[in-house]
Order: C-alpha cells, then sequence, then structure tokens
C-alpha cells in the first residue's frame, strides 16, 4: 500500500510538471497533441477536441507533445510558429509549476507547524571556528556565502556541500544596549569524519516561532521551499567534487522504496506525522525535479530554454535540424543514464 501511495505521490509531481507546460501552450494557442501520464504504451486514453490524454503503462515520466514541436508544422497553432517569449513561457512552465507545488504543498506543511525556526544561535562549541571569530549566543546567523539562511536547517547542508573549504558567515549581533550590527568573518569549518558533516560549532534555538499573521504564513513557506532548491543545488555540488557514490544515486524506484521505509518508521507516530512527511519529500521531489529540468542540457527543458533565449538575442532561430540532433543525442545519453540508475535501484534492493 505504501508503495501505491509513493508511485501516486510522485505521478503527481511528474502530472503537475507537464501541467504547466499544457496550461502555457494552451494560453499561447499552441496545438496540444498528446498530455500523458507514464511512459511506453498506452493503458488508457481518450481524445477530447484536438488533444488526447492518455495514461501510460510505465508510471514514470509524462509528456506534453504539441504540433510542430519537434517537427515543421503549417499553421499558427504550431509550437515552432508561435513568437519566441511564448515558447519560452512554455517551456519554463513546467518547472515553474514544480516551484508552485512545493510552495503550496510548504504553505500546509508551515501552516500545520503553525511555526518556524530562527538561526539563533544558543551556545558555542568551545576551539571551533565560530568562538574563534565572536559569534555568541543570541545572535542570528543570516547567510553563508551567496546563501540567506532563514532556519537553523539551511546551514549545515551548505557547509557539508563544501567540506575543507572557506565561507564566508554573516550574523547579525544586539549589544546590551540594543544596538544591532551586522558582522561577517571567513572562516573553516571543521570536517567531522563520523558523521561526514562540516562544522562551525554552534548550537541553535529549538523554539518554535508562531507564525501570527497570512503575510508570515507566506514568507516562511517561500523559505521552505528555498531551503529545499538550495538542498538540491548543494547535492548536485557534490556529485560535481566526488562525493556522492552510485549508492547515492537514486531513480524512480529508489524514490519510491526510500518513501515506502520512511512511512513504516512514521507510521507508530500517528497519520498527522506520516502525511507531513509524506509533503515534506514531495516539496523535495517538486524542488528537485524543477531545478533538474532547469539544467541547461539537451533534452531537457533547460537545455530548450537556452536555444530559445539564443535565438531571443538573435533575433532569428537556430537551425532546426542541428537543434534537433543536439537534443536527440542529449535524450539517448539521458535514456542511458535512466537505464543506469534504474540497475543501481534494483541492484541495491537484491
Amino acid at each position: 500500500m505504501n508503495s501505491v501511495l509513493a508511485v501516486l505521490i510522485l505521478g503527481g509531481i511528474i502530472l503537475f510538471h507537464e501541467l504547466g507546460h499544457f496550461i502555457f501552450a494552451k494560453l499561447s494557442g499552441i496545438e496540444v497533441t498528446e498530455f500523458s501520464l507514464g511512459m511506453g504504451p498506452r493503458l488508457l486514453s481518450l481524445k477530447k477536441g484536438e488533444t488526447r490524454y492518455s495514461l501510460k503503462l510505465l508510471p514514470f515520466g509524462g509528456s506534453c507533445a504539441m504540433l510542430g514541436e519537434d517537427e515543421d508544422a503549417e499553421g499558427d497553432r504550431a509550437f515552432n510558429n508561435k513568437p519566441v517569449f511564448n515558447r519560452i513561457a512554455v517551456v519554463a512552465g513546467g518547472p515553474l509549476f514544480n516551484f508552485l507545488l512545493a510552495f503550496l504543498l510548504s504553505l500546509v506543511i508551515v501552516g500545520c507547524a503553525g511555526g518556524f525556526y530562527e538561526p539563533v544561535v544558543v551556545g558555542v562549541e568551545k576551539g571551533y571556528p565560530a568562538e574563534q571569530v565572536g559569534i555568541l549566543p543570541g545572535d542570528v546567523i543570516t547567510k553563508v556565502d551567496h546563501r540567506s539562511v532563514h532556519s537553523y536547517r539551511d546551514l549545515t547542508p551548505y557547509l557539508t556541500a563544501h567540506p575543507h573549504q572557506d565561507v564566508t558567515i554573516t550574523w547579525k549581533h544586539t549589544d546590551e544596549n540594543g544596538k544591532t550590527e551586522k558582522r561577517s568573518a571567513k572562516i573553516t569549518p571543521v570536517y567531522i569524519d563520523r558523521t561526514g558533516q562540516s562544522m562551525i560549532g554552534v548550537r541553535f534555538d529549538a523554539t518554535l516561532q508562531k507564525i501570527t499573521n497570512p503575510a508570515q504564513l507566506v514568507v516562511q513557506s517561500v523559505y521552505e521551499v528555498e531551503h529545499w532548491i538550495g538542498y538540491v543545488f548543494d547535492s548536485i555540488h557534490l556529485m560535481f567534487v566526488g562525493k556522492v557514490t552510485a549508492d547515492d544515486i537514486s531513480g524512480p524506484v529508489g524514490i519510491v522504496t526510500t518513501i515506502d521505509h520512511t512511512v513504516e518508521q512514521a507510521a507508530s507516530a500517528g497519520k498527522t506525522v506520516v502525511a507531513v512527511v509524506l509533503m515534506n519529500f514531495a516539496v523535495l521531489l517538486s524542488a528537485n525535479l524543477g531545478v533538474m529540468n532547469l539544467l541547461p542540457l539537451p533534452a531537457l527543458d533547460g537545455g530548450r530554454l537556452v536555444f530559445l533565449i539564443i535565438e531571443a538575442i538573435r533575433r532569428k532561430p537556430i537551425d532546426r535540424e542541428k537543434e534537433g540532433t543536439i537534443h536527440a543525442v542529449g535524450m539517448i545519453v539521458l535514456l542511458v543514464l535512466m537505464v543506469f540508475i534504474l540497475f543501481n535501484d534494483v541492484r541495491k534492493l537484491l
């Protein structure tokens, strides 16, 4: 049952992504030939108007196929015949809807929690970098390098993604007269081999700060999405620096398995906790899908956006045959990667 629930969550996130493409295509007057959830042969199919709506065999992936998207087509309703900024909106619509879904779920999560955690320092470990640069109890960490810190959860993932590297910590200090000043210092976090984490030696206040108005709820929900987007970028950084092994990479099968195990562990705490855990997973997965699709790689939304932005700057399209070849090669590479990840997921189950 948990596995079915996990598949539905993953499918729902993909569906929302494709819905973004679909809505912006319709708003731009582009003919959508097929809107589908899943990959492979059709299981169910219904044609309404000009669009065929399909449910396919493999419950991973989806598509929003448009007239003239990958081939030349006549008529003003073809994708490639629309103004470039309309096409940019359609391509960006998928990732944008992923971030929107993450935000909507965050509204529920933060609202149910009824509050948020501020990055207020309550203790400083002796001999650690924080003590050496003068961070004191009561100080508020506001930034690490370019990354804003809105909650104590924001700090450790960034430090861990940049082991053995100098980072600039910015914080607010309020003196006994109530005067607040901004301070910053460059420090080298201490890497803990046992946990694989980097630390600066501070303990944060774990007191839940209550939300007092709707505007604060919206702001904290945006911060929640920002946290998970940052988490995805930190994970990508770890991949590039070789800190992620094949065992750390999961595809759809691995994600379903992880959700299944997590739900089992949280079940004893009650249905409300399980629901919050599942929504947190959904926020992470939706933010992940949004970020990954915006990477400037062929066949991904980000790769298509690169070509469209170049077209907007040059005021003329790139040769469609050459662009199509580049995307085709990118798709082959992605399919090979998907097969590897699927094999890796199955291997970890055995």
